[in-house]
């Protein structure tokens, strides 16, 4: 992953996007979707009960952004961790490469860590197990990634991309990926692959109801060999309200687990709570 910056027009006074964004997976030669399920089995708009706080929608119904909670309203911090694979990458799974990561999860519930997982409906499907697990953990709540990991705009650190008539029912598809895998209440929110949207994207999925989530914090753990250099840099840039993007793919992320049993104690000691994202939209919202 590389890191990347794609400005779009901010489209609620909520809304922010992060200085640098991280793409979630490594190049590969652009493929066209898997076809779009029958219209008998995608999920309804609504993706998720009306109990989670989302942002307003932005000028024109736009899909609005959400990349940091309040400042000045404790020290909260939200970690999320993408849970990425692609749709063509069945085969490296059926070959022994790992794209989940238990030992990163096991970290987390022993550490009492709330947090967010933006996870993709192939990885739901690949591993249904962990999914179902995730979406029954009061701790965790579980979020859309997009069904395929295919990048919403070109030229997104070398995803392949999925064609604008299709990027409502990606969305869609995913939703009915989570539950299938038994996630009974995936969250309204959606993270962009690669982290990369123009002002297209966030109005062809805006009949999904959803909030796409950025961050403002990058942890660099893409890739990373160093487990110190990723701690230092989340440590760096955590400010209160930060939203925090990792990784649970271990081939991809091989020194998360690692990370976080550093980066946990220390924000602890620092005075930070930790919160799913779902609790700091709801502290913009003005919920207590």
């Amino acid at each position: 992953m590389i890191p990347h910056v794609r400005r779009v027009t901010t489209v609620t006074a909520l809304c922010a996007l992060a200085a640098a964004l991280a793409a979630c997976g490594p190049a590969r030669t652009a493929r066209a979707p898997r076809p779009a399920p029958s219209a008998t089995s995608v999920v309804p708009s609504s993706p998720a009960p009306s109990r989670a706080p989302t942002v307003a929608p932005g000028p024109a119904g736009l899909t609005p952004v959400f990349a940091h909670g309040p400042r000045a309203r404790g020290k909260t911090v939200a970690l999320t961790f993408d849970a990425d694979m692609t749709a063509d990458q069945g085969p490296r799974a059926a070959a022994g490469e790992r794209f989940d990561n238990p030992p990163l999860l096991a970290t987390l519930r022993r550490l009492k860590v709330p947090a967010t997982v933006f996870m993709t409906g192939r990885w739901a499907e690949e591993y249904p197990d962990q999914a179902r697990s995730l979406g029954h953990d009061p701790n965790f709540e579980v979020a859309n990634h997009s069904y395929s990991h295919y990048a919403f705009t070109e030229d997104c650190h070398g995803l392949p991309t999925v064609s604008r008539e299709r990027m409502r029912s990606d969305v869609e598809r995913a939703y009915a990926a989570l539950r299938e895998a038994g996630v009974p209440r995936p969250m309204p929110y959606f993270r962009f692959p690669g982290g990369c949207y123009d002002r297209a994207a966030l109005r062809e999925i805006s009949a999904t109801g959803v909030t796409a989530v950025q961050w403002d914090v990058v942890s660099g753990d893409a890739f990373a060999t160093d487990a110190d250099a990723v701690a230092r840099q989340v440590l760096d840039g955590v400010r209160p309200g930060s939203v925090v993007v990792l990784h649970c793919t271990r081939s991809a992320a091989p020194v998360t687990e690692p990370a976080v049993r550093t980066i946990v104690p220390e924000l602890r000691r620092r005075g930070f709570r930790f919160v799913k994202v779902s609790e700091l939209i709801g502290a913009a919202n003005g919920r207590r």
